[in-house]
């Protein structure tokens, strides 16, 4: 009897001390996740697919990303993380293909392998090279793979083209050449090709040979650059386009029912997210797109979650990338929900082979069929930390040139001026 009621206390102390230690564990995480983030595109997922731990308060810390404010706030947060308090502290925080390096290769991130985020098998290779440092090493990963394509309107295809069948308007529009000869049959029927100048920018710009910047730190023009550059010089001439901006008013006006614009370029974020217009209730045109991959097979952008150094909540930083990545049941419903094309090949997959399948707001073509071969394609290289500026800022000052304001010359040189402001070490003409 004696050695049993020995063997019971023993058997009670040691569940004592596991529950004991399992309680500091969990006393250890923090009780405020702060997100740093500069829209709230992520944070609608969140919201809808991830479980808060009870007890934990999340904190979303939204800045626009416009002009590197968002990357002033979070730099000045990171900076600051050492003293901050436990409330304080940066957990997660999000970024852009065009700025990702910036973070990835610097102390501020964390090998996420160390806190749990270990199983990469189902994502798309490209998007764990982002997240990786010059030595390999993984700091996070991203939700969405995205592979860009040509997004036209059903309707003004039909017009100019006498097709709005996918395969069908690829073969008439897969080189650049072939979209400038219809640019041409749209502008006499009253059509805009693009509804922005800089539509097209981001399918030459993922298509360069080299980075913007060399490494001796000389700003480089890639002959795909410059391009682009005849090529809006041209399509504003005669007409083909609009001089406003990709996210400016007039452009995004023209995804209405009333637009007469029959092609944008993007993502599936990009229609998800971005073209809100087209999916309004009373004057969109919902149903009326569709996409194919167009002249160039390209991607555009991204999101990554990445592991702050420092983090209180490790356990949950871990727990919300896991959850983005291989929770099959959260990423098919950023499949079939959201519109998204997630970084999930098995669930893409899944997808892509359902023939009962059909996304309603491209008429109910499977743009995830679309999209996962278009993944096949993409490469994450010449990318530089300064990339979101250098791009960004080209196109604003062409803007400038053809809207009639300077000459192409001074565009030319206020877009070097404006380089050597906020990088002064890169060496421009």
């Amino acid at each position: 009897m004696k050695k049993t009621l020995a063997t019971i206390l023993s058997l009670m102390l040691l569940v004592s001390m596991l529950f004991t230690v399992s309680a500091s564990a969990e006393a250890e995480e923090g009780k405020v996740f702060n997100i740093y983030c500069w829209n709230e595109e992520f944070k609608g997922f969140f919201e809808a697919y991830y479980e808060v731990p009870e007890g934990i308060t999340v904190n979303w810390i939204i800045n626009p990303n416009d002009g590197g404010v968002y990357q002033q706030k979070l730099d000045e947060a990171l900076l600051a993380q050492d003293g901050a308090s436990d409330d304080e502290r940066v957990d997660l925080f999000l970024a852009e293909a065009d700025y990702i390096l910036k973070y990835t290769n610097s102390p501020y991130t964390m090998d996420v392998t160390t806190i749990g985020v270990t199983d990469f098998s189902n994502t798309y290779p490209y998007t764990v090279q982002a997240a990786s440092d010059a030595n390999g090493v993984v700091k996070g990963v991203s939700f969405q793979c995205c592979p860009a394509a040509l997004i036209y309107r059903r309707s003004i295809a039909l017009d100019v083209l006498g097709t709005d069948d996918p395969a069908e308007v690829q073969a008439a529009l897969d080189s650049w050449e072939k979209f400038e000869d219809v640019a041409a049959v749209a502008k006499e029927k009253g059509y805009y090709m693009i509804g922005s100048f800089a539509s097209t920018y981001r399918v030459f710009s993922n298509n360069t040979s080299a980075p913007w910047v060399d490494a001796d730190n000389n700003l480089q023009m890639d002959a795909n650059i410059e391009t682009w550059l005849a090529q809006a010089d041209t399509f504003n001439q005669n007409g083909y386009c609009l001089t406003s901006g990709i996210w400016d008013d007039e452009t995004t006006a023209q995804m209405f029912a009333d637009g007469k614009t029959m092609c944008f370029f993007g993502p599936a974020w990009y229609y998800n997210f971005s073209m809100g217009n087209a999916q309004d209730a009373e004057k969109g045109c919902f149903g009326d797109w569709a996409i194919c991959q167009g002249p160039q097979a390209h991607f555009w952008g991204g999101t990554w979650l990445l592991a702050a150094t420092g983090t209180d909540n490790p356990t949950m930083v871990a727990d919300v990338m896991n959850t983005f990545i291989n929770n099959e049941e959260v990423c098919s419903k950023l499949v079939s929900e959201q519109m998204q094309f997630s970084n999930n090949q098995t669930v893409n997959n899944v997808f892509a082979a359902d023939e009962t399948y059909g996304n309603a707001f491209l008429g109910g073509q499977n743009d995830t069929a679309v999209f996962a071969e278009l993944a096949k394609n993409i490469v994450f290289q010449n990318q530089t930390i300064y990339d979101q500026l250098l791009n960004e800022n080209l196109q604003s000052n062409v803007q400038e040139y053809l809207r009639g304001s300077v000459d192409l010359e001074t565009a030319m040189n206020n877009y070097y001026q404006s380089i050597n402001e906020a990088y002064p070490a890169i060496v421009t003409p």
